[in-house]
């Protein structure tokens, strides 16, 4: 249940990280920095690599990211 929870709550930080964005590039990061024993990071769910890249991401692979991958790690998360 805590899962369910933690996965809903980032999802909710996620669509307002993407509405909120108008100017600046999009990012998931909700400034919970800490890699988990998945690799994943706990807060926006991308992995080192994601980080890494994520400057010199064009912005619709960043959007792609954002709409597409970590809402389906965030529910493979919240499944456990």
């Amino acid at each position: 249940m805590r899962a369910l929870s933690m996965a809903s709550d980032t999802l909710h930080r996620m669509e307002w990280n993407l509405s909120s964005t108008a100017t600046a590039a999009s990012t998931p990061c909700i400034g919970i920095c800490t890699l988990d024993h998945d690799g994943l990071c706990e807060g926006c769910l991308r992995n080192s690599q994601e980080i890494g890249a994520w400057g010199r991401l064009p912005e619709a692979e960043r959007r792609r990211i954002m709409e597409q991958v970590l809402p389906l790690r965030a529910l493979e998360r919240g499944g456990r």
